[in-house]
């Protein structure tokens, strides 16, 4: 990730071909060694591509990707029960938001900040 980050920030800066130099300047100024193996496989991969357009179609890709299965599950048994599930998921979630308050008290185990 930190080279495709690294290529991304080069491609941002003008560089519409970072080379390998490009990519090590950028990561050596954080305190990273850069291995050549990975960081060429990732100028190979994106060489003659136009960095928005990869983006773009990274997106499209993620669109298709399924988030969570809790959302689909919770609608599938509202529209199965004819919304009697409604009620009960308000409820739950009232309980929820309680139980949520009363451990909020214990989150800092008795250490401040800037104690």
């Amino acid at each position: 990730m930190r080279y495709v980050a690294a290529y991304l920030l080069a491609a941002l800066s003008g560089n519409d071909k970072p080379a390998s130099k490009d990519l090590k300047k950028i990561l050596e100024s954080v305190g990273i060694e850069a291995d050549d193996t990975r960081m060429n496989k990732v100028i190979s991969e994106l060489a003659g591509k136009n960095v928005e357009e990869v983006i773009a179609t990274g997106y499209g890709k993620l669109a298709s990707v399924p988030a969570g299965g809790a959302v689909a599950v919770a609608s599938s048994a509202a529209a199965g029960s004819g919304g009697a599930a409604a009620p009960a998921a308000a409820a739950a979630e009232k309980e929820e938001e309680k139980k949520d308050e009363s451990e909020g008290s214990d989150d800092d185990m008795g250490f401040g900040l800037f104690d």
